[in-house]
């Protein structure tokens, strides 16, 4: 489970998390600073099967830039997150900058860990529900299923899911099917 390193009372900003001089994963969520661990080899599969899915479909396609984690995304000051994949399209791409992405990404994936699973499942999502990210992906490579989510009237709805096998598509990414089986 992830750490909560400050007391309640000291508020995290982006600027003072970005000052920090060590080499572990860190997120800010509601000024909270949180220390993520390293992910395991099931998680890490995924997230590179997810990324040779996604990011060829983007590319040929000329539909924006994908990027994988550790790659911080400020949504605001007080609340900076570092999804596994992210999408952004090509009318989006002004909130690319060097240091990360300053805005709300059109699309996000969290993997789920053991240690992960509440703030992936609950905060995470209604964080970005909350800025205004139109698709969740939340995948759990332990019990080999995906959830595909889209943002209507501020709050997520399943889309499509499927455990082991069926077929998936993207609302985002238009004409982007597949099958869970491509993923394991």
């Amino acid at each position: 489970m992830a750490a909560v390193l400050e007391k309640q009372a000291k508020r995290w900003t982006y600027e003072e998390y970005y000052r920090l001089d060590d080499d572990q994963r860190y997120e800010i969520i509601d000024g909270n600073l949180l220390m993520a661990p390293s992910p395991d080899m099931w998680h890490q599969s995924w997230l590179n099967e997810l990324n040779l899915l996604l990011t060829p479909f983007v590319k040929q396609r000329k539909l924006g830039r994908t990027f994988i984690a550790p790659f911080d995304v400020v949504l605001d000051s007080g609340n900076t997150v570092q999804p596994d994949l992210i999408f952004i399209a090509t009318a989006n791409l002004s909130i690319l900058q060097p240091r990360g992405i300053f805005g709300a990404p059109d699309l996000l994936i969290e993997l789920i860990s053991p240690s992960s699973v509440r703030r992936d499942r609950y905060d995470k999502k209604e964080l970005y529900a909350r800025f205004g990210v139109k698709e969740y992906w939340i995948g759990d490579p332990a019990n080999k299923s995906l959830e595909i989510l889209t943002l209507k009237q501020g709050r997520y709805e399943l889309h499509c899911a499927a455990e082991i096998k069926g077929k998936l598509t993207s609302l985002v990414l238009a004409g982007l099917e597949f099958d869970l089986t491509e993923i394991q």
